[in-house]
């Protein structure tokens, strides 16, 4: 047998890629400075989305009391919660490659504008003294 006609159990010689630079396609994903960049920012982004998942909590539990003492919501609590909603949203977006934009606070503000959703009304829910029952 000779050494052409052995199979080939290792990677195979590097062939002049399009390019011309002799780089595979692999070699050229792995060394791009880019790839580590996003890298980086992701962990970041990932580190700040845990902590905006505590500080929901927060306002999940504030909101709770504030609802069980007073018997309505606070609207600034409210618009924080969705606006941290609205943030957990574009972090999953970057974070899942859906987008290269990425979310406060590197190319982004903080995210004030309510999208465009329908509206769930807290007066569509029964309250307890209002059951029939």
């Amino acid at each position: 047998m000779t050494p052409s006609d052995q199979p080939m159990d290792h990677v195979p010689p590097k062939s002049k890629s399009a390019d011309g630079t002799g780089r595979s396609d692999l070699e050229k994903h792995v060394t791009a400075r880019t790839t580590w960049i996003r890298l980086l920012f992701m962990i970041v982004i990932a580190f700040l989305w845990g902590i905006s998942r505590v500080v929901t909590a927060a306002v999940v539990v504030i909101q709770f009391f504030h609802v069980l003492f007073s018997g309505e919501t606070n609207d600034q609590l409210k618009s924080f919660g969705h606006s941290l909603a609205i943030y957990s949203y574009e972090v999953t977006v970057y974070l899942t490659f859906n987008s290269e934009l990425r979310p406060f606070p590197f190319d982004s503000t903080w995210p004030t504008q309510l999208p465009q959703a329908e509206d769930v009304n807290s007066d569509d829910f029964l309250d307890d003294s209002e059951e029939g029952s």
